[in-house]
């Protein structure tokens, strides 16, 4: 399949940053569109999911390296998102077992190089205090942390059984489900929820004219 590299906005619409960082590519109309085609694309991804700020893009558009090391990192985001996907794929629609972390060696080892730390910070919005993170973003290899964490925050935070895949067809998006009744379809209903309903009219507008 064609693999067609895509600008900004990618598709948030996973409820889950995790599935939304799956969702980094997708099939719409049957073409496969890449969101982290390389390490700029990578950077751009990562501001609009709010993971890092401009100020940290700049500098690590300057480090040592440049271009070609946030390359390399947005190859290893690559393998770490398709590696996951599949992993979600497999497991989908259903409660995880303790066999499951037995697929997950390559996010462990991920995990075990988080350079961040936590801090007891003043709240300017609540009045009081509350726990920050400090990424340091010294290294582009650095930039996969947070998506490690949240990765590992859907495993075991959430509901697996609530992790869906889009209903549309040719539709590749993935989201967790939740509605009261946990009966999401659509990756959003906008797009393949309009198209579902369009198709839906017209088959039975063609039943009742023959």
């Amino acid at each position: 399949m064609t693999t067609t590299a895509a600008p900004m906005p990618a598709p948030f619409v996973g409820d889950h940053l995790a599935l939304d960082f799956v969702n980094s590519t997708a099939t719409p109309d049957g073409v496969r569109v890449e969101w982290l085609a390389d390490g700029a694309a990578l950077l751009q991804w990562l501001l609009a999911a709010k993971l890092i700020a401009p100020a940290d893009a700049e500098r690590l558009r300057a480090a040592r390296g440049g271009a070609a090391a946030l390359d390399a990192v947005a190859q290893r985001a690559r393998e770490l998102r398709d590696g996951f996907r599949h992993f979600a794929e497999r497991h989908a629609g259903r409660p995880l077992d303790t066999e499951a972390a037995a697929e997950l060696g390559a996010l462990n080892r991920l995990l075990a190089q988080d350079s961040s730390h936590v801090e007891v910070a003043a709240d300017p919005e609540g009045g009081g205090l509350r726990l920050r993170r400090v990424e340091p973003f010294s290294t582009p290899d650095q930039l996969l942390q947070p998506i490690a964490r949240a990765m590992a925050a859907l495993l075991c935070d959430e509901r697996f059984e609530w992790v869906r895949a889009c209903e549309g067809h040719a539709c590749t998006l993935m989201f967790l489900d939740r509605t009261k009744t946990h009966s999401r379809r659509w990756c959003s209903m906008a797009s393949c929820g309009n198209r579902a309903k369009a198709a839906a009219h017209r088959a039975r507008r063609n039943l009742t004219s023959s």
